[in-house]
């Protein structure tokens, strides 16, 4: 249960930095790319054995890191197109929602356990969810034409989700993780370094020590979101459809509460019906175990 914990605390700090990044006029590209060089070097260094390219490109989960990096950066552009074209709480319950697909992935897969308890507690988070990314003044307005992205963020989040499963279950060793997590990071990076020399050579690219300082104080919580994340996936009594379930609807909560605490954001009577009912599922949840 520790490692839940300190993964929803990591995950509720980055989007706490996010905040910020608004606030101090953060490039948010910048940030993020050298956030996933910090996280990648994070993985490195926890890492407790001499690390050799060519065996690290024979390992099962290699080629599935690959691809979840370039995942991991192709998200996160969605979410900001989402965010541009569709507002903040639609990319939110886009995001969030897609829990979904990594709680039916071990029902399915796994024969996971589906009580009336946990079941009614999965339903009333995916309500809570819903009902605390609503701001005021916002609804869930999608017109046709940007349909698709919220689509994917959605599919990408779940897949990025389900994949970690997937792969602790069945590739990645106990002493891998850090690696694992590291190499992850590190093809996201790649990626997104790629887009740096392109930008580089139309002209658009102006560094700046602010967004280099931002992305290292990124990199370290993300990679311990996914780090702890992973290692709570691990635990012996509870399921993945457990585990991602408290893991979103926490975050949430707790990231919300940081808004109200830190940020003095206003909530309206459906997000405080939202926290509640967010608040409800987790208990809910954890008792079903």
């Amino acid at each position: 249960m520790i490692y839940l914990i300190l993964s929803v605390l990591a995950s509720s700090l980055i989007f706490i930095i996010f905040k910020l990044f608004s606030k101090y006029n953060v490039d948010t590209l910048q940030a993020i790319i050298i956030n996933y060089i910090v996280a990648c070097i994070s993985g490195i260094i926890a890492y407790s054995q001499p690390i050799h390219i060519t065996e690290i490109s024979t390992q099962g989960w290699f080629y599935g890191a690959m691809v979840l990096g370039i995942i991991f950066i192709a998200v996160f552009n969605l979410m900001a197109i989402t965010t541009q074209r569709n507002g903040l709480s639609v990319a939110a319950v886009a995001t969030k929602m897609s829990l979904a697909i990594p709680i039916v992935f071990g029902v399915v897969v796994y024969n996971e356990s589906t009580g009336l308890l946990k079941i009614t507690g999965i339903l009333i988070a995916l309500i809570a969810v819903y009902l605390t990314s609503m701001k005021t003044g916002e609804g869930v307005s999608i017109t046709k034409k940007n349909l698709i992205f919220p689509l994917l963020v959605f599919i990408g989040s779940g897949i990025i989700d389900t994949s970690l499963k997937y792969f602790e279950t069945h590739f990645v060793a106990k002493d891998d993780v850090p690696i694992f997590s590291a190499t992850i990071f590190g093809f996201a990076a790649i990626i997104g370094l790629f887009t740096l020399c392109y930008k580089r050579i139309t002209g658009t690219l102006k560094i700046a020590a602010k967004n280099i300082i931002a992305g290292i104080g990124l990199g370290i919580p993300n990679y311990f979101s996914i780090y702890f994340l992973i290692q709570a996936l691990r635990h012996e009594h509870m399921d993945s459809s457990t585990v991602f379930t408290i893991n979103n609807v926490a975050i949430l909560l707790v990231s919300t509460l940081a808004g109200i605490l830190f940020f003095k954001e206003k909530l309206t009577l459906k997000n405080w019906i939202g926290i509640a009912l967010a608040v409800l599922s987790i208990l809910l949840v954890a008792f079903s175990i």
